[in-house]
């Protein structure tokens, strides 16, 4: 069944409860505590502009484990010609602008909507949520953000203006041996080339809190 939360209680049914696609509950607030507390216990938002705020916990998580990370050849030749520079958390909201300007997961528009943004930036300035930003000759032309458990990097989205330029985030990302997992949510046919795998949502669970 899907739960209906209170907005004055900061607080999520067990994740096991979660419908087949995920879908655990409906309401609720993104205020920063609210966030925290769901990301902790390996539940996100998800959700279209006109909906109710949706939280899911999938039975299965899409990761990538660092050290496993594909790069092809031409990928390697990128990074060693240094075609982007790359920074950490310089450039937070024009990071989520730019994916808020692409659609998700075969949806029409965007996920990331105003609230989203203001909810996930409030989330940045207070040193949870990160941001990689990708540059070439000076101009933004890709990045992923997202969120920060531990050694664990739960990743929102990412974007691409110029080829290769989110990969090159990712691999980068994945190369600080800063984390222990990259959780990538949801499965998809660029992210699995990248090496993602998938894994029980009670194995994430122990991940993230270990």
């Amino acid at each position: 069944m899907v739960f209906r939360l209170d907005e004055k209680e900061i607080s999520f049914p067990d994740p096991a409860l979660a419908e087949e696609d995920g879908l655990l509950a409906i309401g609720g607030d993104l205020s920063i505590n609210r966030l925290l507390l769901a990301y902790h216990h390996g539940i996100f938002p998800w959700f279209s502009e006109d909906d109710p705020i949706c939280w899911y916990s999938p039975h299965e998580r899409c990761v990538i484990y660092p050290d496993q990370v594909k790069i092809s050849k031409s990928m390697a030749k990128v990074l060693k010609d240094q075609v982007f520079e790359v920074t950490y958390n310089q450039a937070f909201p024009e990071v989520i602008r730019n994916c808020a300007m692409v659609g998700r997961k075969d949806q029409p528009g965007t996920w990331i909507t105003a609230e989203m943004q203001e909810a996930y930036i409030a989330l940045h300035e207070y040193g949870y949520a990160q941001s990689v930003e990708v540059w070439k000759d000076g101009t933004l032309c890709g990045g992923l953000y997202g969120v920060q458990v531990g050694e664990v990097f739960c990743g929102e989205s990412m974007f691409s203006l110029v080829s290769n330029a989110s990969k090159t985030a990712l691999i980068w990302l994945c190369q600080t041996n800063e984390f222990k997992l990259i959780d990538c949510q949801l499965p998809n046919d660029h992210l699995m080339s990248l090496g993602a795998v998938m894994i029980s949502r009670e194995e994430y669970y122990t991940l993230l809190t270990t």
